[in-house]
């Protein structure tokens, strides 16, 4: 068992991504740890974020991220660079690597990918558009001389209060394909944020961690849902995952939207991923760092009750 202990003796943490909305909980979660943050923006960045980071004590640094040399000075002295950049080829595989090559160039010990994912290790290539991107870049990553590790949380609980369409709060109904059975990994933005800042801060991790807030199967969100609310939830069987699959392959020709990050085809493939099995974890990492406190998929869905 594990804890992560202060960067202070070897330097920042580099994150780039800060004021996104998982970047942003890492840093103030980094700071909260007593570690020196460094967020890497892009110029003429105005989001508040930026200014709130700063006002915990942040360094918020402006660079140009399509600068190798620029991105190699930003890192300097840095214990570690995190990523928790959004985006497709140009930014997670394109980007990425130049924020690597920058870390290599500038003697950073270890990064962080922004993967935050389900195991994308254990999927065929082609069944999901963005975790290809991902296991691209960390073919690249695993051959640079650096130390690597991705943490992989499974699906963000917080989805499952309306982005992923799978609790129906209108119907009462828990939607699924397959297994009603099928055990699924899911985690917070918070406590992968929490974990993930953990993780820069320790020099020991290894290459892969894995985390669950909560191993809960389509009948377990059912009971979670009817304790959360109060009122009675019954499963709704939509099909065989051949049938998911045939609706991925027909939205995907009617709305393909290939430059938006998530269009609704891209979190069908990621559901179908997770009814398959293929990418459950086989261990847990959760008690690594032991301080955490994780939250229920039925504290989730309690909250958007309140």
């Amino acid at each position: 068992m594990t804890t992560s202990s202060s960067s202070s003796e070897t330097g920042p943490v580099v994150l780039a991504g800060a004021t996104g909305d998982l970047g942003f909980r890492i840093a103030q979660a980094l700071l909260r740890r007593g570690g020196a943050v460094r967020a890497l923006v892009r110029p003429g960045n105005l989001k508040p974020e930026a200014t709130v980071l700063r006002d915990l004590g942040a360094e918020v640094l402006e660079v140009d991220f399509g600068s190798v040399t620029a991105l190699t000075t930003a890192c300097a002295g840095a214990a570690c660079v995190v990523s928790a950049l959004s985006g497709l080829r140009e930014v997670i595989v394109d980007g990425q690597k130049r924020l690597l090559d920058a870390a290599v160039a500038a003697g950073v010990p270890r990064f962080i990918p922004s993967d935050f994912c389900i195991d994308y290790t254990k999927l065929p290539e082609g069944s999901n558009r963005n975790l290809d991107l991902r296991r691209e870049f960390n073919q690249r990553l695993d051959q640079a001389p650096i130390q690597a590790t991705s943490v992989l949380n499974g699906m963000f609980t917080d989805l499952l209060t309306g982005q992923a369409p799978v609790v129906l709060f209108g119907l009462g109904r828990v939607l699924y394909y397959g297994d009603a059975d099928q055990p699924l990994d899911f985690t917070t933005i918070d406590n992968t944020a929490e974990y993930t800042a953990a993780a820069a801060l320790d020099p020991s991790t290894p290459r892969y961690l894995r985390v669950a807030g909560e191993v809960a199967s389509a009948r377990g969100l059912q009971r979670a849902a009817t304790e959360a609310t109060g009122r009675p939830f019954k499963l709704l069987r939509a099909g065989g995952l051949w049938v998911l699959g045939a609706l991925i392959k027909v939205t995907r020709t009617l709305a393909p939207a290939p430059q938006e990050v998530f269009p609704a085809w891209q979190g069908m493939q990621y559901l179908h991923n997770m009814f398959s099995g293929h990418p459950k974890f086989a261990h847990l990492d959760n008690a690594r760092y032991p301080d955490i406190h994780w939250t229920s998929v039925r504290e989730v869905l309690a909250a958007r009750q309140a």
